[in-house]
Parts: structure tokens; C-alpha cells; sequence
């Protein structure tokens, strides 16, 4: 899954694609260098603080010249948003997913409105403010749980549902790497995984970086958690990720 963010303030690469031409181009790259799905964003929903709230129709603004281009490259389209309206919207457009960085608990009409549409969406683990001194794990495991009681109650099927551990999202530094070490623990829900921990503030907390610096940390941690379980792998470096992906399984099969 190939990153595409349409906003001036992402934490990595804020401002790069707010012109439509530049994010097309960029969208078309990212399909040509091996991405599955191109998952865009108009709302920043950095992780530690600093993204300016948009209204609805901003973030549509943002969206229309650019969403039916992307949906036109003939890959799936997410679309990354708290607001069901948007989503709605997109989803009219062409776009094939939803994104909710608030699994279904922020806006009450997002489960409504995948359920209606009848697409997939992806559900990440979130939190206010991160709490050092709680159990990340239990806690997503605990959190999961109520996303899937309100899919239910919106008449979700199971099969349409994705979950991400939502690493370095109301988390600090070192339960993100918590997140990623006991990332099999979420398998008993028997839902597809997806991990992003691209370019994200732990790698730095590891190794000080810079966010356009932190490839090498990205690909590590994606790595492990594909070996606990994940199966899509969301990354602002389609290219390099995708490489390191069939090496290992290369690797992994000659065994």
C-alpha cells in the first residue's frame, strides 16, 4: 500500500503532493514500482500532535482533482479519513476501501456507511493521548473488540474488515515496539493485519533521524511484523519496501 498524502502538514512529507499534478505523477509512480493499493489522505492525522483539522469540505477540495485520477490508475483506492462523509463521497468516486485511523469510534456514521457501500475497511487501533503506563497490547486487543461490536451492529460482514495495530498513534516510542514485537497477539481475531510504521517518530527513538532518513528502520520493523502475521504493508517507499518483501520471501522459500 503506497502513501499518498494531499496535505501541507504530514508528518513526512507534508506539502510534496498538495499540487494535483505532482500527486497524480507520484500516485502513477508508486503503481509502476510495485504498490497494490494507493491509500490517500487529505486530512493530516499525524501521530504526535501538530496536524491542523480540516473541515469536510476542504478535505474534499483537496480530494477531487487528484481521487478520480488515482482511482483511473486501475489499482484499489483507499481513502484515509475520520469523516464518514468523505468517505462516502470517495467511495462514490471509485474509491475500493476505507481507512478510519479512529476504528469506527470517532464519527458514529462511518460504520454506517461501510456497511452500506459494502466495502473493506481498515480498522486502527487509537487513543487520545498515549499512557506509559498501560498495556498497549491488551489495551488494542480490548479496543478491537468494540470496533468489531459496532461493525456488527451496523450489519458488517467480517470478511470486510482489515486491522492495524496504528503504531506510534496514541502510543509512546517504546509501545510502538511493543506493538510490533507482540504484533502475532492480534491473529486471534483472524483478520487480515496491516502494519504501517513507515518513517515513524520510534525509529528515531532508536536511531535519531530524520523522518526521510528512517528507511532502513522502516523496512526492519516491516519485515518482522510480516513474519508475525501482517499482510499489507503500508509504505511511503513502495519501491524499496517491495524489494526487501520478495527478498525475504525468496530467502524464506529456498529454506
Amino acid at each position: 500500500m503506497g502513501i499518498l498524502n494531499l496535505t501541507p502538514d504530514s508528518f513526512s512529507d507534508g506539502g510534496r503532493f498538495v499540487d494535483p499534478a505532482v500527486a497524480i505523477a507520484h500516485a502513477t509512480e508508486m503503481v509502476a514500482q510495485g504498490a497494490d493499493v494507493i491509500d490517500v489522505g487529505a486530512e493530516s492525522t499525524r501521530p504526535y500532535g501538530g496536524m491542523q483539522p480540516v473541515t469536510a469540505e476542504i478535505e474534499r477540495g483537496r480530494l477531487e482533482p487528484v481521487l478520480p485520477a488515482v482511482v483511473g490508475l486501475g489499482k484499489p483506492v483507499s481513502i484515509d479519513t475520520m469523516k464518514a462523509s468523505v468517505a462516502d463521497w470517495a467511495i462514490r468516486q471509485g474509491a475500493a476501501i476505507a481507512n478510519d485511523v479512529w476504528g469506527l469510534q470517532r464519527d458514529p456514521e462511518m460504520a454506517r456507511v461501510v456497511a452500506d457501500h459494502g466495502v473493506p475497511v481498515i480498522v486502527m487501533h487509537n487513543r487520545a493521548e498515549a499512557d506509559p503506563a498501560i498495556d498497549i497490547v491488551d489495551d488494542m486487543l480490548r479496543y478491537f473488540e468494540r470496533s468489531l461490536a459496532i461493525a456488527d451492529s451496523a450489519g458488517m460482514r467480517r470478511n470486510q474488515i482489515v486491522i492495524d495495530p496504528g503504531i506510534g498513534f496514541g502510543k509512546t516510542p517504546e509501545q510502538s515496539v511493543i506493538a510490533v514485537a507482540q504484533l502475532a497477539r492480534l491473529n486471534g481475531f483472524g483478520l487480515p493485519i496491516l502494519i504501517g510504521l513507515s518513517r515513524k517518530r520510534f525509529i528515531s527513538s532508536i536511531v535519531p533521524s530524520e523522518p526521510a532518513a528512517r528507511l532502513g528502520g522502516s523496512i526492519a520493523g516491516h519485515l518482522l511484523a510480516v513474519q508475525q502475521g501482517a499482510v499489507i504493508v503500508r509504505t511511503h517507499d513502495v519501491f524499496e519496501t517491495m524489494q526487501a518483501l520478495r527478498v525475504a520471501e525468496a530467502i524464506g522459500r529456498a529454506r
